[in-house]
């Protein structure tokens, strides 16, 4: 059985991730954290059909009592490198959904994980969906470089634009032999009309109550368009991609990103 923990157990993926543990028969929920005090026990926050835990409030006591062999961090980004590098010098392996990390968190992160011989993996989007359209993205660049990237999430999403979009972008510069040449003399009435610049790909955000996760990667060329399109209806659209991750963290050392890095 693989000893799991969550941070951020209170929030909307977080609840999502204490019912998935609990349910799948290989795990065996042993913690959870959450700073907003809602809840003092899993069981109260879920009712029945979760493995009733205590949610604790201070990370350093929640890993020492619970002793996990793997922590899901979904907090927010003032606390999810701390909360990362807490578990990884205690050697436990690190799922992070949380959305936003800056560079240098990441690069903390990493370090922890080479120092300490432990995987830690940054998963920007846990459907598998999602996975196969950034990778199906990437094929596309090599053929058609110009791309847009419109990406739609629920309008309490904090940052934009989304991890998965910025991955996406990544991948879509990478893949591409060079960023087609820009027109002079555009001028743009209000600014950001054509949306950020991340790595030459614009990126669209939209932030809307009834949505949870979408995403549409737009391809141009001579007289044809293509398409790329993802969207997650349901937070349960993303457990699968949690499950795998717990169960493949473990037999990897060092800083992953993607969720593709654990399908191969």
């Amino acid at each position: 059985m693989i000893r799991v923990a969550v941070t951020g157990a209170c929030g909307r993926m977080g609840r999502e991730v204490v019912q998935a543990v609990s349910a799948a028969p290989d795990m065996e929920l042993v913690g959870a954290y959450d700073r907003s005090g809602e809840f003092e026990t899993t069981e109260a926050m879920w009712g029945s059909g979760v493995t009733i835990v205590p949610i604790l409030s201070r990370i350093g006591a929640m890993l020492d009592e619970s002793k996990p062999d793997v922590l899901v961090e979904f907090t927010n980004l003032a606390g999810a490198a701390d909360h990362s590098m807490s578990a990884l010098k205690r050697g436990v392996s690190v799922v992070i959904g949380t959305s936003g990390l800056k560079n240098d968190d990441q690069r903390a992160i990493q370090l922890s994980a080479e120092e300490f011989g432990v995987g830690a993996i940054l998963v920007p989007n846990f459907a598998i969906g999602a996975v196969l359209m950034m990778k199906f993205a990437e094929m596309a660049a090599a053929y058609f470089p110009n791309v847009e990237v419109l990406e739609l999430h629920h309008d309490q999403k904090l940052d934009s634009p989304s991890g998965t979009a910025w991955h996406t972008a990544e991948r879509i510069a990478a893949a591409r032999e060079a960023a087609p040449r820009k027109l002079t003399g555009t001028t743009e009435k209000a600014p950001g009309a054509r949306g950020a610049d991340v790595k030459g790909v614009p990126v669209h955000s939209v932030r809307l109550p009834g949505y949870v996760a979408s995403q549409e990667v737009m391809f141009g060329g001579a007289g044809e368009r293509l398409s790329i399109r993802h969207d997650s209806m349901d937070r349960a659209s993303f457990m699968a991609g949690v499950l795998l991750s717990i169960r493949e963290i473990r037999s990897r050392k060092g800083w992953l990103v993607g969720l593709d890095q654990l399908l191969s």
